[in-house]
């Protein structure tokens, strides 16, 4: 995680520091008011669930197995788990979150399970080095490459096209790898690419994807949908084992059915991809201030003087110095306005010495 967000004080102004920032949309905030009534079976053996879980195979346009977890450590932990036993490895960049920011959890709950991370520009997958991962070795010695896992969007806010997806999975599925596609900001991806859900996910070869839900306008949640069905079985007993079986399950549920059926989750993703551009564009005409990464979800990655970063937070705006990258890291959300990139536009613009 970065160390230098700042947690001390309740800001004035919308902030940049992360799309995890932002609250509830009304669409997912309804449909957990509507969950909120009566009596309902619990642990997913309700309507709710079954509804949300149709609602996924619908946009999908096939008969994935979906099942609803707490948060993104968890959806990409335990998918990972299910696709690895602890002498398998996965190949991933080495800038992806389940290698920087998920705490060891992918090799905890695969039992050990050895991350090999390479490299790549923009924070996309160079699959000649993902190749030389993967074929490296094939002694009894060294652990054998199970998994080749790709984010979509990328953590430096980049977007695979559907084209490259499906390189990547053909290269991995040749070798024998199942292929994971951590998603938590899979809906910027989809709003950036218009294309369908489906083209950019199974379609191209992906087998489990976890579909961000949090980042998009939830409260909490994230889905982890199996392309290949098989590869679900006894995923139930995962989620309770590591304690993400949820036992008011429709709370978690019920949200991706008021994003799903109302469009808000493209919705959301798209405004939050609008002001991200507007903000990118805006910056690189602030003298001092150069791009790092093109901007291509919703996400902005600057250089910027140093005295220029300590200035901005000394007015009270919060982001992240993103780590390995250097630089500032700007995240815009669901709710991010126009004007609130104008307002940090001209707080740049008077931390850099631009009258």
């Amino acid at each position: 995680m970065p160390s230098d967000d700042q947690h001390t004080s309740q800001p004035l102004f919308n902030q940049f520091a992360s799309d995890n920032y932002a609250g509830i949309c009304p669409e997912a905030w309804h449909a957990m008011e509507e969950a909120n009534h009566g009596y309902v079976s619990s642990y997913g053996d309700d309507a709710w669930t079954e509804r949300a879980c149709e609602s996924i195979r619908r946009l999908f346009a096939t008969d994935c197995q979906v099942f609803f977890v707490f948060n993104g450590t968890a959806a990409n932990s335990l998918a990972l788990a299910s696709l690895c036993r602890s002498y398998h490895s996965i190949v991933c960049h080495d800038m992806a979150h389940i290698e920087t920011d998920e705490c060891g959890a992918p090799e905890f709950f695969s039992n050990g399970t050895k991350i090999l991370h390479t490299n790549g520009i923009n924070g996309k997958l160079d699959l000649d080095a993902v190749e030389l991962a993967i074929t490296r070795r094939s002694d009894i010695h060294y652990p054998k490459p199970r998994v080749l896992s790709m984010a979509q969007s990328t953590e430096l806010g980049t977007v695979y096209t559907p084209g490259e997806i499906g390189a990547a999975c053909d290269l991995a599925h040749s070798h024998g790898l199942r292929v994971h596609m951590d998603g938590a900001r899979f809906a910027n991806a989809v709003a950036t690419l218009g294309v369908t859900p489906a083209e950019t996910s199974w379609k191209a070869g992906v087998d489990v994807l976890c579909l961000g839900g949090a980042k998009n306008g939830m409260a909490i949640g994230e889905a982890v949908v199996f392309f290949d069905r098989l590869l679900a079985e006894e995923f139930e007993y995962r989620c309770k084992q590591a304690g993400q079986l949820a036992s008011k399950m429709r709370f978690i549920s019920a949200p991706w059915i008021g994003m799903l059926e109302s469009g808000a989750w493209l919705r959301n993703a798209e405004n939050a991809n609008r002001q991200a551009r507007l903000l990118a564009d805006e910056l690189a005409r602030v003298p001092g201030v150069r791009l790092m990464y093109p901007c291509q979800a919703n996400a902005v990655f600057t250089e910027m003087p140093e005295q220029a970063t300590a200035a901005l937070r000394a007015a009270g705006w919060h982001f992240y110095s993103f780590i390995g990258t250097g630089g500032a890291r700007f995240m815009c959300s669901w709710l991010t306005t126009e004007q609130d990139v104008r307002n940090l536009v001209a707080a740049v613009r008077q931390a850099c010495g631009e009258q």
